[in-house]
């Protein structure tokens, strides 16, 4: 789906986040890992498949098909899927101005399209536009995004969602993934303690 580079995290059992969510903190990223690989994770660096924002008190805030921008509590969140979590902390970032933004996008639509500047919202997109520094400037941009497998052919998958709409791929277009923002520099990913 996104931007290129990236790296392999190791992996982290839903028992450790669950008995190490006393580690999280508000404005925390909460990545997820696909160990199957999917559509996103097939032309994306990595198995990240999905990202989201820890509001505190158990509740997260994401960009979900289906739902759009909405809380879920951390525990459903934990329990949706198969896979490892991942905490990723940013740099600068002010962790309550960085909550405030994300909880603005509440209730907009999910943007399945993956498309820049309309009103619906992808799990990293809500993530870009919502980590902010203490004077509200955004600590991380887009990328050029590419729907491109590891053959370097855009995958079927994308081919036949754009052309449903009838688009073109937008390959190239500004945009960003998990994978791309969890190897941004300022980003910092780590287990959560047991």
């Amino acid at each position: 789906m996104m931007a290129a580079g990236g790296r392999w995290l190791a992996g982290l059992t839903l028992a450790a986040l669950l008995t190490g969510c006393q580690t999280l903190r508000r404005g925390d990223l909460l990545f997820h890992a696909s160990p199957q690989g999917n559509h996103i994770t097939d032309v994306t660096p990595g198995m990240l498949d999905h990202v989201a924002i820890y509001l505190g008190d158990g509740l997260v805030v994401e960009a979900l098909p289906r739902k759009g921008v909405t809380i879920s509590e951390l525990p459903v969140v934990l329990s949706r899927e198969d896979g490892c979590y991942y905490r990723g902390r940013v740099q600068g970032a002010d962790r309550r101005h960085s909550t405030e933004r994300a909880l603005r996008y509440r209730g907009l639509p999910y943007d399945s399209l993956y498309l820049e500047g309309n009103d619906a919202v992808y799990c990293s997109e809500l993530v870009v536009m919502s980590i902010v520094d203490s004077e509200g400037r955004r600590l991380l941009g887009q990328v050029p995004m590419t729907f491109c497998d590891s053959t370097g052919r855009i995958g079927s998958y994308w081919q036949q969602l754009y052309s449903r709409h009838g688009m073109r791929v937008p390959e190239g277009a500004p945009g960003s993934n998990p994978s791309e923002l969890a190897q941004r520099k300022g980003v910092i990913i780590k287990k959560l303690k047991r």
